[in-house]
Protein backbone atom coordinates (compact mmCIF):
# COMPACT_ATOMS: atom_id res chain seq x y z
CA UNK A 1 0.00 0.00 0.00
CA UNK A 2 1.10 3.52 -0.64
CA UNK A 3 2.75 5.34 2.27
CA UNK A 4 2.19 9.05 1.67
CA UNK A 5 4.21 11.71 3.40
CA UNK A 6 2.69 13.29 6.51
CA UNK A 7 1.84 16.98 6.66
CA UNK A 8 2.69 19.47 9.39
CA UNK A 9 0.67 18.91 12.58
CA UNK A 10 -2.33 21.12 13.21
CA UNK A 11 -2.33 22.18 16.85
CA UNK A 12 -5.88 23.43 17.13
CA UNK A 13 -8.63 20.83 17.30
CA UNK A 14 -11.75 22.49 15.98
CA UNK A 15 -14.79 20.91 14.28
CA UNK A 16 -14.87 22.68 10.95
CA UNK A 17 -18.01 22.98 8.81
CA UNK A 18 -17.33 22.18 5.19
CA UNK A 19 -19.43 24.23 2.85
CA UNK A 20 -20.08 21.57 0.25
CA UNK A 21 -20.74 18.45 2.31
CA UNK A 22 -21.75 19.89 5.67
CA UNK A 23 -19.08 17.58 7.12
CA UNK A 24 -17.00 18.07 10.23
CA UNK A 25 -13.26 17.56 10.42
CA UNK A 26 -11.15 16.20 13.26
CA UNK A 27 -7.66 17.67 12.89
CA UNK A 28 -4.53 17.31 14.96
CA UNK A 29 -2.44 14.47 13.53
CA UNK A 30 0.94 15.06 11.93
CA UNK A 31 0.39 12.33 9.34
CA UNK A 32 -2.44 10.87 7.30
CA UNK A 33 -5.34 9.09 9.07
CA UNK A 34 -5.34 5.42 8.04
CA UNK A 35 -7.80 3.90 10.55
CA UNK A 36 -10.96 5.01 12.38
CA UNK A 37 -13.11 3.29 15.02
CA UNK A 38 -15.86 4.15 17.51
CA UNK A 39 -16.09 3.02 21.12
CA UNK A 40 -19.02 0.69 21.90
CA UNK A 41 -20.94 3.50 23.63
CA UNK A 42 -20.47 5.71 20.56
CA UNK A 43 -19.01 8.61 22.50
CA UNK A 44 -15.34 8.26 21.53
CA UNK A 45 -13.77 8.28 18.07
CA UNK A 46 -10.29 6.78 17.66
CA UNK A 47 -8.06 7.74 14.74
CA UNK A 48 -4.85 5.90 13.83
CA UNK A 49 -2.24 7.85 11.93
CA UNK A 50 1.05 7.68 10.06
CA UNK A 51 2.42 10.06 12.70
CA UNK A 52 2.78 6.86 14.83
CA UNK A 53 -0.04 7.84 17.23
CA UNK A 54 -3.70 7.18 17.94
CA UNK A 55 -5.91 10.06 19.02
CA UNK A 56 -9.11 9.73 21.02
CA UNK A 57 -11.80 12.36 20.49
CA UNK A 58 -15.07 13.25 22.18
CA UNK A 59 -17.22 12.83 19.10
CA UNK A 60 -20.06 15.14 20.15
CA UNK A 61 -17.83 18.16 20.81
CA UNK A 62 -14.86 17.36 18.58
CA UNK A 63 -12.50 17.82 21.54
CA UNK A 64 -9.31 15.78 21.65
CA UNK A 65 -9.30 13.66 24.80
CA UNK A 66 -5.82 12.12 24.67
CA UNK A 67 -3.07 10.84 22.38
CA UNK A 68 -1.74 7.29 22.58
CA UNK A 69 2.02 7.39 22.00
CA UNK A 70 4.43 4.50 21.84
CA UNK A 71 4.49 3.00 18.36
CA UNK A 72 7.75 3.61 16.51
CA UNK A 73 6.13 3.60 13.04
CA UNK A 74 2.78 4.37 11.32
CA UNK A 75 -0.43 2.94 12.78
CA UNK A 76 -2.42 0.79 10.35
CA UNK A 77 -5.16 -0.76 12.48
CA UNK A 78 -7.35 0.34 15.40
CA UNK A 79 -10.09 -1.60 17.22
CA UNK A 80 -12.06 -1.17 20.47
CA UNK A 81 -12.92 -4.25 22.50
CA UNK A 82 -16.69 -4.90 22.63
CA UNK A 83 -16.81 -4.01 26.35
CA UNK A 84 -14.92 -0.76 25.73
CA UNK A 85 -12.14 -1.57 28.21
CA UNK A 86 -9.34 -1.89 25.61
CA UNK A 87 -8.08 -0.45 22.35
CA UNK A 88 -5.81 -2.56 20.13
CA UNK A 89 -3.51 -0.94 17.57
CA UNK A 90 -1.35 -2.50 14.85
CA UNK A 91 1.71 -0.78 13.42
CA UNK A 92 4.45 -0.86 10.84
CA UNK A 93 6.80 -1.39 13.78
CA UNK A 94 5.60 -5.06 13.73
CA UNK A 95 3.91 -4.79 17.14
CA UNK A 96 0.39 -4.73 18.54
CA UNK A 97 -0.32 -2.49 21.50
CA UNK A 98 -3.28 -2.76 23.86
CA UNK A 99 -4.26 0.43 25.65
CA UNK A 100 -6.65 1.59 28.35
CA UNK A 101 -8.89 4.14 26.58
CA UNK A 102 -9.83 5.80 29.87
CA UNK A 103 -6.34 7.00 30.75
CA UNK A 104 -4.38 6.28 27.55
CA UNK A 105 -1.89 4.02 29.32
CA UNK A 106 -0.32 1.00 27.67
CA UNK A 107 -1.59 -2.33 29.00
CA UNK A 108 0.36 -4.81 26.87
CA UNK A 109 2.72 -4.90 23.89
CA UNK A 110 2.35 -7.99 21.68
CA UNK A 111 5.33 -9.13 19.62
CA UNK A 112 5.55 -11.95 17.11
CA UNK A 113 4.75 -10.62 13.67
CA UNK A 114 7.64 -10.13 11.27
CA UNK A 115 6.24 -7.20 9.31
CA UNK A 116 3.51 -4.51 9.32
CA UNK A 117 0.50 -5.38 11.48
CA UNK A 118 -2.18 -4.09 9.13
CA UNK A 119 -5.37 -5.22 10.88
CA UNK A 120 -6.65 -6.04 14.38
CA UNK A 121 -10.06 -7.22 15.64
CA UNK A 122 -11.52 -8.36 18.99
CA UNK A 123 -13.81 -11.36 19.33
CA UNK A 124 -17.36 -10.56 20.53
CA UNK A 125 -16.57 -11.98 24.02
CA UNK A 126 -13.39 -9.84 24.39
CA UNK A 127 -11.27 -12.96 24.98
CA UNK A 128 -9.40 -13.17 21.68
CA UNK A 129 -7.61 -10.61 19.54
CA UNK A 130 -6.96 -11.42 15.88
CA UNK A 131 -4.28 -9.78 13.78
CA UNK A 132 -3.23 -9.82 10.13
CA UNK A 133 0.17 -8.83 8.85
CA UNK A 134 2.34 -8.16 5.84
CA UNK A 135 4.32 -11.20 7.04
CA UNK A 136 1.38 -13.14 5.46
CA UNK A 137 0.14 -14.63 8.75
CA UNK A 138 -3.09 -14.44 10.73
CA UNK A 139 -2.57 -14.79 14.48
CA UNK A 140 -4.73 -15.13 17.58
CA UNK A 141 -3.77 -13.57 20.91
CA UNK A 142 -4.98 -13.51 24.51
CA UNK A 143 -5.48 -9.78 25.17
CA UNK A 144 -5.48 -10.44 28.91
CA UNK A 145 -1.91 -11.68 29.22
CA UNK A 146 -0.62 -10.66 25.79
CA UNK A 147 0.40 -14.18 24.81
CA UNK A 148 0.03 -15.56 21.31
CA UNK A 149 -2.54 -18.35 21.17
CA UNK A 150 -1.81 -19.54 17.65
CA UNK A 151 -0.54 -18.64 14.22
CA UNK A 152 -3.84 -19.81 12.78
CA UNK A 153 -3.00 -19.60 9.08
CA UNK A 154 -1.16 -17.88 6.27
CA UNK A 155 -1.93 -16.17 3.00
CA UNK A 156 0.43 -16.28 0.03
CA UNK A 157 0.95 -12.52 0.33
CA UNK A 158 0.26 -9.65 2.76
CA UNK A 159 -2.88 -9.82 4.92
CA UNK A 160 -4.97 -6.63 4.77
CA UNK A 161 -8.05 -7.36 6.88
CA UNK A 162 -9.46 -9.58 9.67
CA UNK A 163 -13.00 -9.79 11.06
CA UNK A 164 -14.90 -11.98 13.55
CA UNK A 165 -18.44 -13.14 12.88
CA UNK A 166 -21.02 -11.62 15.28
CA UNK A 167 -21.59 -15.03 16.89
CA UNK A 168 -17.85 -15.37 17.50
CA UNK A 169 -17.56 -18.75 15.79
CA UNK A 170 -15.75 -17.66 12.63
CA UNK A 171 -12.85 -15.43 11.68
CA UNK A 172 -12.26 -14.14 8.16
CA UNK A 173 -9.08 -12.70 6.69
CA UNK A 174 -8.26 -11.22 3.30
CA UNK A 175 -5.23 -9.98 1.46
CA UNK A 176 -3.08 -9.17 -1.48
CA UNK A 177 -3.23 -12.77 -2.73
CA UNK A 178 -6.86 -12.07 -3.84
CA UNK A 179 -8.41 -14.59 -1.44
CA UNK A 180 -10.51 -14.75 1.71
CA UNK A 181 -9.70 -17.35 4.35
CA UNK A 182 -12.27 -18.59 6.84
CA UNK A 183 -11.26 -20.02 10.23
CA UNK A 184 -13.00 -21.97 12.97
CA UNK A 185 -12.24 -19.90 16.08
CA UNK A 186 -12.92 -22.58 18.71
CA UNK A 187 -11.04 -25.26 16.80
CA UNK A 188 -8.36 -22.73 15.77
CA UNK A 189 -8.12 -24.15 12.28
CA UNK A 190 -8.65 -23.04 8.69
CA UNK A 191 -11.94 -24.11 7.12
CA UNK A 192 -11.68 -22.89 3.54
CA UNK A 193 -10.15 -20.42 1.09
CA UNK A 194 -12.24 -18.63 -1.49
CA UNK A 195 -12.49 -17.78 -4.26
CA UNK A 196 -10.04 -20.54 -5.23
CA UNK A 197 -6.87 -19.43 -6.95
CA UNK A 198 -6.57 -20.48 -10.61
CA UNK A 199 -4.63 -23.72 -11.00
CA UNK A 200 -1.28 -23.18 -12.75
CA UNK A 201 -1.06 -24.88 -16.14
CA UNK A 202 0.97 -28.06 -15.79
CA UNK A 203 3.49 -29.04 -18.44
CA UNK A 204 4.54 -32.69 -18.76
CA UNK A 205 8.33 -32.68 -19.23
CA UNK A 206 8.17 -36.21 -20.71
CA UNK A 207 5.79 -35.22 -23.47
CA UNK A 208 7.52 -35.41 -26.89
CA UNK A 209 7.76 -32.52 -29.26
CA UNK A 210 4.79 -32.89 -31.66
CA UNK A 211 6.87 -31.66 -34.60
CA UNK A 212 8.30 -34.54 -36.59
CA UNK A 213 11.87 -34.26 -37.72
CA UNK A 214 12.35 -34.51 -41.45
CA UNK A 215 15.21 -36.54 -42.78
CA UNK A 216 17.59 -35.18 -45.41
CA UNK A 217 16.00 -37.17 -48.29
CA UNK A 218 12.54 -35.67 -47.60
CA UNK A 219 14.04 -32.20 -47.54
CA UNK A 220 15.76 -32.70 -50.95
CA UNK A 221 12.54 -33.98 -52.47
CA UNK A 222 10.65 -30.91 -51.27
CA UNK A 223 13.31 -28.63 -52.69
CA UNK A 224 12.90 -30.25 -56.16
CA UNK A 225 9.14 -29.92 -56.45
CA UNK A 226 6.40 -27.65 -55.33
CA UNK A 227 4.52 -28.89 -52.35
CA UNK A 228 0.89 -28.00 -52.01
CA UNK A 229 0.42 -26.04 -48.79
CA UNK A 230 -2.22 -27.36 -46.47
CA UNK A 231 -4.84 -25.01 -45.16
CA UNK A 232 -4.08 -24.20 -41.51
CA UNK A 233 -6.44 -25.93 -39.12
CA UNK A 234 -8.88 -23.67 -37.36
CA UNK A 235 -8.34 -23.69 -33.64
CA UNK A 236 -10.31 -22.20 -30.77
CA UNK A 237 -8.65 -19.14 -29.18
CA UNK A 238 -6.95 -19.84 -25.87
CA UNK A 239 -8.91 -18.58 -22.82
CA UNK A 240 -7.58 -15.38 -21.31
CA UNK A 241 -5.90 -15.79 -17.93
CA UNK A 242 -8.13 -14.87 -14.98
CA UNK A 243 -7.30 -11.42 -13.63
CA UNK A 244 -7.65 -11.17 -9.86
CA UNK A 245 -7.23 -8.15 -7.60
CA UNK A 246 -6.22 -7.66 -3.96
CA UNK A 247 -8.97 -7.81 -1.32
CA UNK A 248 -8.54 -4.95 1.14
CA UNK A 249 -11.34 -5.49 3.68
CA UNK A 250 -13.85 -8.09 4.85
CA UNK A 251 -16.85 -7.90 7.22
CA UNK A 252 -19.53 -10.36 8.35
CA UNK A 253 -23.21 -9.65 8.00
CA UNK A 254 -25.27 -9.70 11.26
CA UNK A 255 -26.46 -13.28 10.63
CA UNK A 256 -22.85 -14.60 10.61
CA UNK A 257 -23.87 -16.64 7.54
CA UNK A 258 -22.74 -14.18 4.90
CA UNK A 259 -19.79 -11.85 4.55
CA UNK A 260 -18.76 -8.89 2.45
CA UNK A 261 -15.47 -8.01 0.78
CA UNK A 262 -14.03 -5.12 -1.21
CA UNK A 263 -10.78 -4.45 -2.99
CA UNK A 264 -8.93 -3.27 -6.03
CA UNK A 265 -11.52 -4.69 -8.43
CA UNK A 266 -13.78 -1.77 -7.37
CA UNK A 267 -16.63 -4.17 -6.47
CA UNK A 268 -18.61 -5.01 -3.33
CA UNK A 269 -18.96 -8.80 -3.03
CA UNK A 270 -21.41 -10.80 -0.91
CA UNK A 271 -20.35 -14.38 -0.06
CA UNK A 272 -21.91 -17.45 1.54
CA UNK A 273 -19.67 -18.36 4.47
CA UNK A 274 -20.78 -22.01 4.47
CA UNK A 275 -19.42 -22.86 1.02
CA UNK A 276 -17.48 -19.79 -0.10
CA UNK A 277 -19.78 -19.21 -3.08
CA UNK A 278 -20.40 -15.67 -4.29
CA UNK A 279 -24.03 -14.59 -3.83
CA UNK A 280 -23.87 -11.26 -5.62
CA UNK A 281 -21.53 -8.53 -6.81
CA UNK A 282 -22.28 -4.80 -6.69
CA UNK A 283 -20.51 -2.05 -8.59
CA UNK A 284 -18.11 -1.19 -9.98
CA UNK A 285 -17.27 2.02 -8.13
CA UNK A 286 -15.11 4.73 -9.72
CA UNK A 287 -11.94 3.77 -7.82
CA UNK A 288 -10.22 1.06 -5.78
CA UNK A 289 -12.07 0.42 -2.51
CA UNK A 290 -10.06 0.68 0.71
CA UNK A 291 -12.85 1.05 3.29
CA UNK A 292 -15.81 -1.19 4.22
CA UNK A 293 -18.30 -0.74 7.08
CA UNK A 294 -21.66 -2.04 8.29
CA UNK A 295 -23.95 0.15 10.38
CA UNK A 296 -24.72 -0.97 13.93
CA UNK A 297 -28.26 -1.97 12.99
CA UNK A 298 -26.85 -4.08 10.15
CA UNK A 299 -29.06 -2.41 7.57
CA UNK A 300 -26.51 -0.20 5.80
CA UNK A 301 -23.23 -1.04 4.06
CA UNK A 302 -20.68 1.63 3.20
CA UNK A 303 -17.63 1.59 0.95
CA UNK A 304 -14.94 4.22 0.57
CA UNK A 305 -12.81 4.45 -2.55
CA UNK A 306 -9.20 5.57 -2.65
CA UNK A 307 -10.21 8.53 -4.80
CA UNK A 308 -12.82 9.73 -2.29
CA UNK A 309 -15.97 8.11 -3.68
CA UNK A 310 -18.33 7.13 -0.84
CA UNK A 311 -21.23 4.73 -1.32
CA UNK A 312 -23.98 3.32 0.89
CA UNK A 313 -25.43 0.21 -0.73
CA UNK A 314 -28.86 -1.38 -0.95
CA UNK A 315 -28.18 -5.12 -1.17
CA UNK A 316 -31.68 -5.85 -2.42
CA UNK A 317 -31.51 -3.60 -5.48
CA UNK A 318 -27.74 -3.77 -5.90
CA UNK A 319 -27.53 0.01 -6.25
CA UNK A 320 -26.23 2.81 -4.00
CA UNK A 321 -28.79 4.56 -1.79
CA UNK A 322 -26.19 7.29 -1.19
CA UNK A 323 -23.26 8.46 -3.30
CA UNK A 324 -20.86 11.30 -2.61
CA UNK A 325 -17.43 12.33 -3.85
CA UNK A 326 -14.89 13.89 -1.49
CA UNK A 327 -12.90 15.62 -4.20
CA UNK A 328 -9.11 15.58 -4.01
CA UNK A 329 -9.28 13.62 -0.76
CA UNK A 330 -7.41 10.31 -0.78
CA UNK A 331 -9.51 8.03 1.43
CA UNK A 332 -8.20 5.06 3.44
CA UNK A 333 -10.98 3.95 5.78
CA UNK A 334 -14.64 4.36 6.68
CA UNK A 335 -17.02 3.71 9.56
CA UNK A 336 -20.61 4.65 10.34
CA UNK A 337 -21.40 7.05 13.16
CA UNK A 338 -23.23 5.19 15.97
CA UNK A 339 -26.64 6.55 14.88
CA UNK A 340 -26.03 5.46 11.27
CA UNK A 341 -26.70 8.95 9.94
CA UNK A 342 -23.17 9.81 8.78
CA UNK A 343 -19.85 8.34 7.66
CA UNK A 344 -16.42 9.01 9.14
CA UNK A 345 -13.44 8.66 6.81
CA UNK A 346 -9.66 9.04 7.18
CA UNK A 347 -7.55 11.15 4.79
CA UNK A 348 -4.23 12.59 3.70
CA UNK A 349 -5.69 16.06 3.26
CA UNK A 350 -5.04 18.05 6.45
CA UNK A 351 -4.30 14.70 8.16
CA UNK A 352 -7.93 14.71 9.17
CA UNK A 353 -10.92 12.46 9.83
CA UNK A 354 -14.02 13.79 8.08
CA UNK A 355 -17.70 13.33 8.90
CA UNK A 356 -20.09 13.19 5.94
CA UNK A 357 -23.85 13.24 6.68
CA UNK A 358 -25.98 10.80 4.67
CA UNK A 359 -28.34 13.20 2.96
Amino acid sequence: MRKPLGLVAVLLVVPLALAQSGAREFKGHGGLVFAVAFSPDGKTLATGSFDNTVKLWDFASGKELRTLKGHASPVYGVAFSPDGSMIATGSQDKTIRIWNPNDGKLIKELKGHGDIVSAVAFSPDNKILASGSADKTVRLWNPGDGKELKNIGSHKESVYGVAFSPNGQLLASCGKDTTIKLFDVKGMKELRTFPPLPEPKKVDPKKKDPKKKEDKKDKKDKDKKEVKKEEPKKTEPLPLPEIREAITAVQFMPDSQQLLSVGFDKQLHLWNAADGKEIKKLGPTPDDIFGLAISRDGKQIATAGYGGHLRVWNLQTGTPSFAHHLKKMVTYCVTFTPDGKALVTGHEKDNAAVVTPLK
